[in-house]
């Protein structure tokens, strides 16, 4: 079974963290300015005091996919690289240039 991505969860509970106050806050009929101010300083509390080993985990985690020693290469971009080698290869000659392509001849509907 495929567990949740950590940062899925890390930015669901940073959601539930603003949304929870700011929808009590609006309920309670405080004015929509202030209530999403204080729902967002509460969301950033609860994030910073609460929320720090996920955060630390998702951080890593990003840092680790943009600083590998080797690009993921996927199968199906190995076979596209083999396709157009191929066909660079088939289209040049022996001295590495690309053939000529023969002249079109214009017909007399087209003039």
């Amino acid at each position: 079974m495929r567990s949740v991505p950590n940062w899925v969860t890390y930015t669901a509970l940073r959601l539930l963290a603003f949304a929870v106050p700011l929808t009590v806050l609006l309920i309670a009929g405080v004015n929509p300015w202030i209530s999403s101010l204080v729902a967002a300083l509460f969301g950033l509390s609860v994030s910073v005091i609460f929320l720090r080993r996920p955060r630390d985990t998702m951080s890593e985690q990003i840092y680790a996919a943009r600083h590998r020693e080797t690009p993921v290469v996927h199968e199906d971009d190995a076979a596209e690289d083999a396709a157009v080698d191929a066909a660079e290869s088939a289209g040049s000659d022996a001295s590495g240039r690309p053939e000529a392509s023969a002249p079109q001849r214009s017909t007399d509907a087209e003039r």
